[in-house]
């Protein structure tokens, strides 16, 4: 297995690509930290010790969904049914509203697919938005949303897209991914977009110029051959919208998501653990050579685990959030928010240099980093003679 090591750090040295046999063998070898160590050279040839989160606030406006995902805590198959919410305009609007005093930068929505909202529905909600802070980025809108929308109300991708673009739509997340096999995605989530269609809605996307995150959901009943194959399919994808030219849009980030079995289809299998957690960021980084960012979800890892993988190729933590509802579903007592403080005390402690961006990955302020890993004490900065407060 030392043999396997040293082809794969020799490939990295030289530039060259890595293959689905050596991202297969890369989750299955033992020395996690071996395979850590090789990710974090990876991962500090691109952004060094810098790591990013943003200023952002999540909302569900709907879980009324007409998928039936077996790993899904979240939807609800009609709108009568315990549990079943559809905001208003005006209170999807307030959470916004009642933010002011310390505004996001990013508003991000992820919603069920109602089939009972007519699409001005979607796009009046995105200019409310922008009524309110003019400048906020909408990250709005699955590609499965997106697909959901192009056969609801008979348009095409670029359709839906042009639309919910002139009613504010900034760039697409990059949830519903799941797993693209499918061998898997016909057993978890039969009844919406396939994979072919969920990338084919982010390639029109790429092509009118927008960035979108693409995700994978590990962990449930998924191989590691499935998990190889869902991150090459994103690295091919990203080959062909880097091959559409310099205005074309792209994969600004990669997001493994943690399994969580609570209140779903799948609550007798065991959740991953910490050490699968650390792996599947590994491997993602070492296996997507054309992705810029790797990000550590920290929703649903937990802070803590979010923390490590800063040293196991993760260079993002997501943001400040406020209200995440998806998660806290299935059963996570992660909380529903983090304060940017916080945010900046797990980059710090993590040895990182905490950078907030903005959605695009626009620098808005980068933080110095800490003196000393005692991130959460004041500690003295003898040669500027001043007190640094790291804040907890």
């Amino acid at each position: 297995m030392a043999d396997l090591l040293e082809t794969v750090e020799a490939k990295l040295r030289a530039g060259e690509r890595l293959s689905f046999d050596d991202g297969v063998a890369l989750f299955r070898h033992k020395d996690l930290l071996a395979i850590g160590r090789l990710a974090n050279f990876v991962r500090e040839r691109l952004h060094g010790d810098r790591t990013y989160f943003n200023k952002n606030m999540r909302i569900e406006v709907t879980n009324v969904c007409v998928a039936s995902c077996l790993f899904c805590s979240f939807a609800k198959l009609e709108e009568d049914m315990p549990g079943a919410h559809t905001m208003t305009l005006q209170e999807a609007w307030r959470e916004l509203e009642q933010r002011m005093d310390d505004p996001p930068s990013e508003v991000h929505v992820v919603n069920g697919l109602h089939p009972g909202l007519p699409f001005s529905y979607y796009e009046e909600l995105l200019k409310g938005f922008k009524r309110i802070k003019p400048d906020v980025h909408l990250k709005c809108f699955t590609a499965v949303e997106v697909h959901f929308f192009a056969q609801h109300y008979g348009m095409t991708y670029a359709q839906v897209l042009t639309q919910l673009q002139q009613a504010g739509l900034g760039s697409l997340p990059g949830g519903g991914a799941e797993i693209f096999h499918p061998e898997v995605r016909s057993r978890i989530s039969h009844d919406k977009a396939t994979a072919d269609e969920y990338l084919a809605v982010h390639r029109t996307a790429h092509a009118m110029g927008m960035m979108t995150n693409m995700t994978m959901l590990y962990g449930h009943i998924e191989t590691f051959e499935h998990r190889v194959d869902h991150i090459l399919r994103v690295r091919t994808q990203q080959d062909e919208s880097r091959a559409m030219g310099a205005n074309a849009g792209k994969v600004q980030a990669f997001i493994p998501l943690a399994f969580h079995p609570d209140g779903n289809g799948m609550k007798n299998l065991p959740a991953p653990t910490a050490v699968d957690d650390l792996r599947t960021i590994a491997v993602s980084r070492l296996l997507l050579d054309n992705v810029e960012h790797i990000k550590s979800y920290w929703v649903s890892s937990g802070p803590d685990v979010a923390q490590i993988a800063l040293s196991f190729g993760a260079d993002d933590v997501d943001g400040t959030i406020v209200h995440e509802t998806i998660y806290k579903a299935a059963g996570s007592n992660r909380p529903e928010g983090m304060s940017e403080a916080a945010l900046i005390r797990l980059i710090r402690e993590a040895g990182r240099t905490p950078v907030e961006r903005d959605t695009l990955y626009g620098v808005v302020r980068e933080h110095p980093a800490a003196l000393l890993p005692e991130g959460a004490l004041k500690v003295k900065d003898r040669n500027a003679n001043r007190h640094l407060q790291v804040v907890s």
